[in-house]
């Protein structure tokens, strides 16, 4: 059994959003919301300041909080460590958004039921990866089995600093950035102040 992750390339990504568009195509994401996205961040105070990307998705935890918050259940993690949501047992009490520490889920407007990225578990079932990976033109996203020592992110792990987003939250995410903007205290994180 394969434990699915991601490693994020941050110093690869030019901020072209082909990664959010695939997705919400891929994914039938409706306007106003995000499964992923590029965001953009402002480091430091005047006159040192830079501007930072970093993409954001469900970091697919090893511990997420979002799973044992749910009181019916609909918010679930796969053997191969994928986090989704039934949206047959959401009720859209908005518990697991509440609950998880990267503001990865938002309630699906047409649905009114929580979603989230699935790492597009439909396409990762018949071998082929997420979609946001497969139109990556920079390379940036880097999917593949955790558990393979011969996978390129386990390479990339192994081969490169790699961090996480939050590492006090104890969710133990399986999304590894190399190259985010360092704010002393990890990768920026959706705390800072997002720009356009």
């Amino acid at each position: 059994m394969a434990r699915w992750g991601m490693v994020m390339d941050v110093r690869r990504c030019t901020g072209c959003q082909a990664c959010t568009v695939a997705c919400k195509a891929e994914n039938e994401v409706p306007l106003g919301v995000f499964r992923t996205h590029v965001r953009y961040y402002e480091i430091g105070e005047f006159p040192d300041v830079r501007r930072a990307r970093l993409q954001h998705i469900c970091n697919h935890c090893e511990n997420p909080r979002c799973v044992p918050v749910c009181p019916t259940g609909a918010s679930q993690q796969r053997d191969d460590g994928i986090v989704f949501v039934d949206y047959q047992k959401c009720i859209g009490c908005k518990s697991c958004m509440a609950a998880c520490p990267y503001g990865a889920r938002f309630v699906h407007p047409d649905l009114k039921v929580a979603d989230k990225c699935t790492f597009c578990m439909h396409r990762v079932d018949t071998g082929v990866v997420p979609a946001c990976v497969q139109t990556c033109q920079g390379g940036t996203r880097v999917f593949g089995d955790l558990d393979d020592p011969d996978s390129e992110v386990n390479y990339l792990i192994n081969t490169q600093p790699t961090t996480v987003l939050k590492p006090g939250s104890g969710t133990d995410p399986q999304v590894r950035y190399i190259g985010a903007a360092s704010t002393g205290d990890g990768p920026v994180s959706p705390d800072y102040k997002e720009v356009l």
